[in-house]
């Protein structure tokens, strides 16, 4: 007998939905894309609805509904934090009890009452509502959802009820715990500190730390190692919490931390120095020795040649690359949603696999269909919303279509491409994508400034045909979830002069140094998509055309929104997000549209302020 499965992840950031039948993924989708707030924590009740119409089910049809956390264990960890660091922390005590005493204490009455009000049925007719630890959540949609019959799975991130590090053994439908680290001892809040110090946002700013990390040097490797982390040959560590504040008080760091590094924490959207470009290389270094360290660990212990990742350190593919690089697994596997949201996938496969102790079949590729899980809209849906804006567009059929938008994209336009379904996870991978010429010059700059409205440091990701990746970068295997760093090949490299090599930072982006400038890093490094013809059929004709016309097999593939913006959603989010850029062409499914087309856009107020650096 088959069976309907709700996975859910709400309430603390990252709000998500998956829809799970007879153990297929068949929608998996984020609140923040619908209600366009970021990391939006609210009940889920669009994801909701969104997973159930894609499969045509209603709430009355599922048969469970899985969250993905305890909050019970959540609340006793936190009390007993506050008391192991009392008085300390009384100030964010004090804020967080009516939260927890209103909301999440009783969470599973929340969950009850939000549900009912959804379906409109009574409270005793829901289906059975189950609760998965977090880092079991996250264990689950790492290792379920993989091509692998047998691996490990570490799960890194800031923290579940108690564990910020944990390992496990896959096996067939069975997942085993091995050990695991507590909080305070986090590798997770240690990068998330260093996150805050530099300047950024806590919990979405941690990918632009990564991502300015090859313009410095780590001159600081030894002062964190001296003071800040005990780190153990086996990886696992203990943190100074002298330093933190994060514990018990309403900042990652405190001024013992400050006067370590000789300053104060950044200000947001302050100016970077080449001072906070050295801290973000040197955290980054000590992280990856870790993982690097953990990964070894872990082969020796549980003796299996693959590994799979889970948890908000798992999105740092800098790491991740070195670890298919040097590291002792014969492969590895990402989960594209690794953070909370994919909780929401993880809930459900532990239903499956184990509360209902379903067998576990794997067919040499994952689960996550391409990670192309969201909501669609048909040509019809779209041309309805166009006219209703008096739009001007034309409509081609894909043999017309492609071989155009291989000239546009050749002659520096900026596309806005939006077809099929939308990604789960915080990469667009050519379902909602903004796409340039990877061969342009000025192509990094113009979408960093005139189209992403956010800072010139930022690096962009290749999208490349799937057999094509080791002809112009260091690896040679699928990275479909752009999940993976590699360099750039060398014979596509150019190389700086010394008098370029001197230049002090973010001077250095504007030197050419590939022949993919707008996806090569200043270290020659460059975060990949690999593009399948099997998952996303219409990007990878896109791509082939570009070929064809360029002999050039890579674009530009970046997440169609602006700054601090979920990534668009639906007809209405792209053109929106269209007319308030420059960016030059917007493909809707087979509807081509030009800017210089266009009636003119007007909206009330400023739309920047709106979306703030995220």
């Amino acid at each position: 007998m088959g069976s309907n499965i709700l996975g859910l992840s709400a309430f603390y950031h990252d709000s998500a939905a998956a829809l799970l039948v007879d153990g297929e993924i068949v929608a998996a989708v984020q609140e923040e894309r619908f209600t366009r707030k970021k990391h939006d924590a609210g009940f889920p009740v669009h994801a909701i609805e969104c997973c159930l119409a894609e499969a045509d089910l209603e709430l009355k049809d599922i048969d469970y509904v899985t969250f993905y956390d305890k909050p019970l264990i959540k609340f006793e960890r936190l009390l007993e934090t506050y008391l192991a660091f009392a008085p300390r922390g009384f100030r964010s005590f004090v804020m967080a009890m009516p939260i927890w005493l209103k909301e999440k204490l009783f969470l599973k009455e929340v969950l009850k009452k939000e549900l009912a009000a959804l379906a409109g049925i009574p409270r005793e007719n829901l289906p059975p509502l189950l609760f998965n630890e977090h880092h079991k959540s996250h264990a689950a949609s790492a290792f379920y959802a993989s091509p692998f019959e047998k691996a490990a799975v570490l799960c890194l991130d800031g923290v579940g009820e108690w564990a910020t590090s944990s390992v496990w053994l896959g096996d067939g439908n069975e997942l085993k715990p091995q050990w695991e680290l507590d909080f305070p001892h986090s590798l997770g809040l240690l990068y998330s500190a260093f996150t805050y110090y530099t300047g950024f946002r806590v919990n979405s700013g941690e990918y632009k730390l990564m991502g300015l990390a090859p313009y410095g040097e780590p001159k600081y490797v030894d002062l964190i190692l001296d003071n800040l982390i005990d780190l153990k040959e086996d990886g696992t560590f203990r943190l100074d919490m002298s330093y933190f504040n994060y514990a018990t008080g309403l900042t990652m760091t405190n001024k013992k931390f400050a006067d370590l590094f000789a300053g104060p924490a950044c200000a947001p959207d302050s100016t970077i120095t080449q001072r906070e470009m050295d801290i973000a290389r040197s955290i980054q270094v000590v992280t990856e020795e870790i993982v690097l360290r953990i990964c070894n660990t872990v082969h020796k212990e549980l003796n299996t040649d693959y590994l799979c990742l889970a948890g908000g350190v798992a999105l740092n593919c800098v790491a991740n690359g070195r670890i298919l690089r040097e590291g002792p697994f014969k492969d590895i596997w990402i989960q594209p949603a690794a953070g909370d949201a994919g909780g929401a996938i993880g809930a459900a496969l532990t239903t499956w696999y184990e509360y209902l102790e379903k067998p576990r079949q794997v067919h040499g590729s994952d689960f996550m269909a391409g990670s192309y899980l969201g909501p669609w809209y048909s040509n019809e849906d779209i041309t309805r919303y166009l006219d209703s804006v008096s739009a001007r567009y034309q409509k081609l059929e894909d043999l017309e279509l492609m071989p155009k938008l291989a000239e546009i994209l050749d002659s520096d336009n900026v596309v806005g491409w939006f077809q099929g379904r939308m990604e789960f996870g915080p990469r667009s991978l050519g379902g909602r994508s903004i796409i340039g010429d990877a061969r342009s010059k000025k192509m990094q700059s113009t979408m960093n400034l005139k189209i992403k409205y956010r800072e010139s440091f930022r690096p962009f990701a290749p999208a490349v045909k799937a057999e094509s990746v080791s002809e112009w970068f260091d690896i040679d295997q699928a990275s479909p979830y752009m999940l993976l760093v590699a360099n750039v090949r060398q014979d596509k490299r150019i190389m700086m002069t010394e008098e370029q090599e001197q230049l002090f930072g973010i001077d250095k982006l504007n030197i050419v140094r590939s022949e993919s400038p707008a996806v090569t890093h200043v270290d020659y490094s460059a975060r990949i998509q690999t593009v399948h013809q099997e998952t996303n059929p219409r990007f990878y004709k896109l791509l082939d055309a570009f070929d064809k016309h360029t002999g050039c097999p890579v674009l530009v593939n970046t997440s169609f929104n602006v700054r601090g913006e979920p990534i668009v959603c639906t007809p209405e989010d792209a053109y929106r997000c269209f007319m308030r850029t420059e960016m030059d062409y917007l493909v809707l499914e087979n509807i081509l549209i030009s800017k210089t087309d266009q009636p003119e856009w007007n909206e009330d107020g400023d739309w920047r302020e709106e979306f703030a650096l995220d």
